[in-house]
């Protein structure tokens, strides 16, 4: 059996982790300009050059912004930053995943209603084969990728692109944290009778019909896989009391 090897985490990729979590927890305040380059280094132990590549991610993520003669300020990614930062919001704190479902919940709705009406017969066929891939799944993490294809080509189906830039976003921000989230999922079958009534509702031209049913499989997921992340976060506060 093939074993995936294990990424391994370079100091650019430990400082830049470390900066950022510093960056979404308030120890760097928005607005404020971080220490000058040579203090910051010390401080967290690495040479200049390792800072330098670390700010540079940061500052393309949307987080920094440095100005020649200045310094490097934090930004206030409320107010300037955008959708590409919640992958990394969502891995800093579980709340955001409230959030992101919400959101996911009123936009796959829509999008199920919207598929309905201009689905071709190609992609018809296609979100069958597709929820075929979900009942057939070896494991829940194929389940789960095979779930997340099954939204993607409602979104395609849509005949809106920026509907599937917006379900490339949402599902972009929990797919990093998706073990976590695998619960909805252990059991193949019942992942695929659940989302069975989207496919079809969509497949068949209803779309109030595909509407309710997406709503109900969003919302259903949804509780499932946060009272899961919860039930493993008290574990884990056990787990470190003990």
């Amino acid at each position: 059996m093939a074993v995936e090897s294990i990424p391994r985490r370079s100091v650019v990729d430990l400082l830049e982790a470390r900066l950022r979590e510093d960056i979404l927890s308030g120890t760097h305040e928005p607005g404020s300009l971080l220490p000058p380059e040579r203090e910051l280094a010390a401080g967290y132990g690495v040479t200049r050059t390792t800072l330098k590549h670390a700010l540079t991610r940061l500052e393309k993520a949307g987080l920094l912004s440095t100005r020649h003669g200045i310094g490097t300020r934090i930004l206030d990614y409320l107010r300037l930053g955008g959708a590409e930062l919640l992958p990394m919001l969502a891995a800093q704190d579980p709340a955001w995943l409230r959030e992101i479902f919400e959101v996911r919940r009123h936009i796959g709705t829509l999008i199920a209603g919207r598929a309905a009406v201009r689905r071709t017969a190609r992609q018809a066929r296609r979100l069958e084969e597709l929820l075929h891939r979900v009942s057939s799944a070896s494991d829940a993490d194929a389940a789960q990728l095979a779930d997340v294809e099954v939204h993607r080509e409602l979104a395609r189906a849509t005949g809106n692109r920026v509907y599937l830039l917006l379900t490339n976003t949402l599902l972009n921000a929990y797919l990093p944290v998706r073990g976590a989230l695998r619960a909805p999922f252990e059991d193949a079958a019942e992942a695929s009778k659940r989302l069975a009534p989207v496919v079809h509702a969509v497949v068949g031209h209803r779309s109030e019909e595909a509407q309710r049913a997406a709503e109900a499989y969003l919302r259903d997921t949804e509780k499932i896989m946060l009272s899961s992340l919860n039930h493993g976060r008290a574990r884990s506060a056990d787990d470190d009391s003990a």
